[in-house]
């Protein structure tokens, strides 16, 4: 089991906990974590574009020239794709793809385990701030020696989640919407 310091919001360690191996001490799966951002990345694209196909262009109802004898390539309509004006053949699409479950789990884990290996993973006893203030949060994150992080809060504290927001370099997430791209994107969790 690995174990991680735990510090209080003085940066001070105050205790050491160990954590679960079935969540921080997998084996990690490069492939799964790659294919967990790919997956992120793509179905944050919006996918509404469209260009219409041959059916859908305005025209070329008739063959443009007899089959036979001309010298040219049969044709049978002016609106075929190779013609200018015609139709497109693969017009733009929805790019989202589906990941099992148990393959995003994995490649969650593989992260949080990977975050934890190379010590970039910091645990604050309690994270309460009375107001809402930046400057009070900044300072936190100061005292925990942290620049770029995602904060994961236990519940929903609105103080911490606001004084957080007008930081660039910082993010804040619950336990339920804790993802790969994010844990990936931020230097420590």
């Amino acid at each position: 089991m690995a174990k991680v310091a735990v510090y209080n919001m003085e940066g001070k360690e105050v205790d050491s906990i160990e954590l679960n191996d079935s969540i921080f001490g997998v084996e990690i799966n490069e492939h799964l974590v790659h294919m967990a951002v790919l997956q992120q990345l793509a179905n944050k694209r919006q996918g509404t574009q469209k260009a219409k196909t041959r059916s859908e262009v305005r025209g070329g109802g008739r063959k443009p020239w007899r089959q036979k004898g001309t010298g040219h390539a049969r044709q049978g309509s002016t609106r075929s794709p190779q013609w200018t004006g015609g139709g497109v053949v693969f017009a733009p699409r929805d790019y989202s793809f589906k990941l099992n479950k148990k393959e995003k789990r994995a490649a969650l884990k593989s992260v949080l385990t990977s975050k934890v290996a190379e010590n970039k993973f910091v645990v604050v006893d309690e994270l309460k701030l009375d107001e809402i203030k930046t400057k009070k949060f900044v300072q936190v994150m100061d005292n925990l020696k942290v620049e770029k992080a995602l904060v994961v809060l236990n519940d929903m504290d609105t103080n911490v989640i606001a004084s957080a927001a007008n930081i660039p370099t910082v993010k804040t997430a619950q336990t339920n919407e804790l993802n790969v791209f994010d844990a990936l994107k931020y230097v420590k969790v």
